[in-house]
């Protein structure tokens, strides 16, 4: 009977030693995939300043795009603790003039632009504590213009496109959720437009591929959820 008992003592112990080994295995595994939160927020304040150029048909001369400051949202997903992708979402309005052609500066009224960019990041962890976060980033676009006004010309059209860009930024913590960001990207984004100046040459029209290829500088917060 001391031997049953004996015995039974033993496989009950060895069963409660392993079901804490486990437990604490599952915790330590948990704890591994919490090390890091899968979504990111961000809202931020962008100053958009083109770099614009363009090849101008029939009059010749050249672009200019007025800067714009804008909101911008976005939302990043980690698919592991480095690597991560974000989807950038804001929208724009430029004035636009031809300057220099053979007809003087042209009005070429307003457009809105709305390139929602997808970017693939990697994202640095310098410090132990993990408050100072860098990232870098590359991906696509695909800019749409809207809303056009043609200013002093009959119509302005522009293409849609793809395009892609690039970035550089940092999240610094203020607690496990909440951080402020700073955000700096390059989008490089062309465009075929056709001018119908009818109104002030009968049949006139004037093709030109314009390179807009702005610098967006941020500034936002952000949470971690």
């Amino acid at each position: 009977m001391k031997k049953i008992l004996l015995i039974a003592g033993i496989v009950l112990f060895s069963f409660t030693v392993n079901a804490q080994d486990e437990k604490q295995n599952n915790q330590e595994k948990q704890e591994k995939v919490n090390d890091f939160s899968r979504w990111k927020v961000r809202l931020r304040g962008v100053s958009v300043v083109p770099n614009e150029s363009a090849e101008i048909g029939v009059i010749g001369g050249d672009i200019d795009i007025s800067n714009a400051f804008i909101p911008e949202l976005d939302f990043t997903y980690f698919f592991t603790k480095n690597f991560a992708a974000e989807l950038i979402l804001g929208t724009a309005k430029h004035d636009v003039k031809a300057v220099n052609t053979a007809a003087g500066d042209v009005d070429l009224g307003s457009v809105y632009l709305l390139p929602p960019t997808l970017m693939a990041q990697y994202h640095f962890y310098p410090t132990e504590n993990k408050i100072f976060q860098p990232y870098i980033g590359a991906g696509v676009n695909y800019t749409l213009f809207y809303n056009v006004k043609s200013g002093a010309v009959a119509d302005v059209s522009y293409d849609n496109a793809v395009g892609y860009g690039f970035q550089i930024g940092f999240d610094l913590m203020l607690s496990d959720k909440f951080f402020i960001n700073i955000d700096a990207k390059r989008l490089f984004l062309n465009t075929d437009v056709t001018v119908d100046a009818s109104n002030l040459a009968p049949g006139l029209s004037i093709p030109a591929k314009v390179d807009i290829d702005p610098y967006l500088i941020g500034f936002g917060v952000g949470m971690n959820f």
